[in-house]
């Protein structure tokens, strides 16, 4: 059995999320998480290049074996859909970058694989994140969403294991 290390991004312009997971078969085990905050005051280009360093610095220090990422979720607010799916660009180029395997995941189907209901909150996200990785400790809604990311690509299969590896 393969020890596999999933890196799962929750994309924000003002706060990105990530976190790592361990997959070994069906154990799970928590390696780290985190948040990249880029100052609010600085241009756009600016702000999605201190997400895709954060999220670039983070890959070279863990080097994860497959990513994934949280789909955009659009709402009737098309600007901020349009920013958040920027960012989200740059979590995907900073995968793709260092040659890692990115699944991407609706906001639903994350919170049905942690919580068990696509209509589940972010309250009840952490909520099982700490159950689920009880040594994640405390941690902000943000690297809560990225850990269930995280979590949901190992329950949904990754790639390694379709291919066979």
């Amino acid at each position: 059995m393969t020890a596999l290390l999933i890196l799962g991004v929750d994309p924000g312009l003002n706060r990105c999320g990530w976190g790592l997971v361990l997959s070994e078969g069906s154990r799970l085990s928590h390696v780290a998480h985190g948040v990249i905050k880029p100052s609010p005051q600085q241009q756009l280009a600016t702000r999605l290049h201190d997400v895709f360093e954060g999220i670039c610095g983070v890959i070279e220090q863990y080097n994860p074996h497959e990513a994934a990422v949280e789909e955009t979720f659009v709402n009737s607010n098309a600007r901020a859909a349009l920013i958040l799916g920027q960012a989200r660009g740059v979590a995907l180029a900073a995968a793709a970058r260092r040659g890692l395997a990115v699944a991407e995941y609706a906001p639903t189907t994350i919170k049905k694989a942690v919580v068990g209901s696509g209509a589940a909150d972010k309250t009840q996200i952490a909520f099982m994140v700490r159950r689920l990785l009880p040594t994640a400790g405390e941690v902000t809604a943000d690297a809560a969403d990225a850990l269930g990311v995280a979590l949901c690509h190992a329950a949904h299969g990754s790639f390694r294991r379709r291919a066979g590896a």
